[in-house]
């Protein structure tokens, strides 16, 4: 079954599902972006650039656990937040985390209110005409987590969509759909449940993104995902 037709299926769970979909992986290059559409001025900020301001703006989750959220002590955590630290590590700059939602991400870039995004960004060729996308750090696909008093292990468990919408209208969801890292997350931090689905449909790729054009940082990006590769870092 298509992962498109499964979206229809899963308005299942502890909450509404967010199904991820189907693309293909696309990483570009490109030399005539980088600029606004009203001037033409340029609204990215070079590696050099960068580096002399002494600061990185990275868009990320604030609350999207386990790619990126904000602690109790109002600090930025999440797998994204930890390879972002390492980027501004080796790049020998402060991080300024800037928080974003997933309709904004582009956005941002565009507009120049950060350098990078991190925001568990999957590569589709829509948003590869709008951004450059770096090397892929993460794939992903769907999953399923579902209490251990009744493990979903295939979609055969349900009756019909609409036993699944009843479920949830009741408050008594039998199965939440998702990114699998996601749900395996959730499984991990909530006693009690089980991932009977830990991948569905095709796998999706996640990857940094910067401002169309901006060749100095996405070749640097490149290199070190290269680098942080051959550490087994990811």
């Amino acid at each position: 079954m298509k992962k498109l037709n499964f979206k229809k299926l899963i308005a299942l769970g502890l909450t509404a599902a967010a199904a991820v979909a189907s693309f293909t992986a696309c990483s570009t290059n490109a030399t005539s972006g980088g600029s606004d559409g009203n001037t033409g001025s340029k609204v990215y900020r070079t590696l050099d650039e960068i580096k002399a301001s002494g600061k990185i703006n990275i868009g990320v989750f604030s609350d999207k656990n386990p790619f990126g959220y904000v602690d109790e002590n109002g600090e930025y955590q999440g797998y994204d937040i930890y390879f972002a630290n390492r980027l501004g590590k080796d790049l020998g700059v402060e991080i300024n985390y800037v928080s974003t939602e997933a309709a904004n991400r582009v956005e941002y870039l565009e507009t120049g209110k950060v350098d990078i995004i991190l925001a568990n960004f999957t590569v589709t060729e829509e948003r590869a005409e709008k951004v450059d996308f770096a090397l892929p750090y993460m794939n992903v696909a769907l999953g399923v987590v579902s209490p251990d008093s009744n493990v979903i292990t295939s979609l055969d468990n349900y009756d019909s969509y609409a036993t699944a919408k009843s479920a949830i209208e009741n408050g008594n969801g039998v199965a939440w759909a998702n990114d699998n890292t996601e749900v395996i997350a959730f499984a991990k931090q909530n006693k009690g449940y089980t991932v009977g689905i830990d991948s569905l449909g095709s796998q999706d790729t996640i990857a940094p993104a910067v401002s169309k054009g901006n060749e100095t940082l996405l070749n640097w990006i490149n290199d070190e995902i290269k680098t942080l590769g051959k550490e087994n870092f990811f």
